[in-house]
């Protein structure tokens, strides 16, 4: 590596539904004003830490996080969102001014972030879903590796849109010292951080993000280590 590349993982601030206790995976739902706190107090603790490129997922609730969290960052610099292969929406969103683009952070969005499809039970409350079909199934659900809800995903299966993402398009920029920015949702970062972190299906189950705190990851010798965020 030419520098240390640092790789900041942000689960959104809370959202309208986690706030109201419903399964939400794809469903857009916006920041709560508790959510917009969140991601305000999570850009403090990262503003002294470099950030280079932005990655986020398509959903509302984590661009909202990315965009309030940098904010803060002691470098001034802000997120401008990148649209390759969107026609007009890439051709016409020219910066022709070269200070301008210096004063930017190039910031990606991509479906492969998104969180967990939640399929039939998006919009249930998570109470009322455990009485209807049991407290153990609804665990199973929303805890197991390999099992899928009704019509939706298993946590395997967003980490094998989210991982291969991961390595294909995020992990040669910060192998290039690049310091990288991961706005993204519980799921999606659950399986990246088992890449990252060598877990089993079983380790990576009781793994558990909070909503709007960031994780840190500096690479050491050959793996990606956590540092302690002051």
């Amino acid at each position: 590596m030419i520098k240390q590349a640092k790789l900041i993982l942000l689960r959104h601030g809370q959202s309208e539904w986690n706030k109201q206790n419903l399964f939400t995976g794809w469903v857009d739902i916006p920041l709560s004003l508790e959510g917009i706190e969140e991601s305000v107090e999570a850009g403090k603790k990262i503003a002294h830490l470099p950030v280079d490129l932005i990655f986020i997922s398509s959903l509302i609730r984590a661009q909202m996080t990315a965009m309030l969290a940098m904010n803060h960052h002691q470098s001034g610099k802000i997120p401008c969102i990148h649209h390759p292969h969107e026609g007009k929406l890439e051709n016409w969103a020219q910066v022709y001014s070269e200070k301008a683009k210096e004063e930017l952070i190039p910031a990606y969005l991509a479906w492969e972030l998104n969180e967990r499809m939640y399929g039939k039970l998006q919009g249930l409350n998570k109470n009322e879903t455990a009485e209807k079909f049991g407290s153990e199934q609804v665990q199973i659900w929303r805890r197991s590796f390999n099992t899928r809800p009704p019509e939706g995903e298993s946590l395997e299966m967003t980490a094998e849109r989210a991982i291969p993402y991961f390595k294909e398009k995020i992990l040669p920029h910060l192998l290039n010292g690049k310091s990288v920015l991961i706005s993204a949702h519980g799921n999606s970062l659950r399986a990246i951080m088992m890449y990252l972190d060598h877990l089993t299906p079983d380790e990576v189950v009781h793994l558990e993000l909070a909503t709007g705190s960031p994780v840190v990851y500096t690479f050491h010798g050959k793996d990606w280590k956590k540092d302690e965020i002051i």
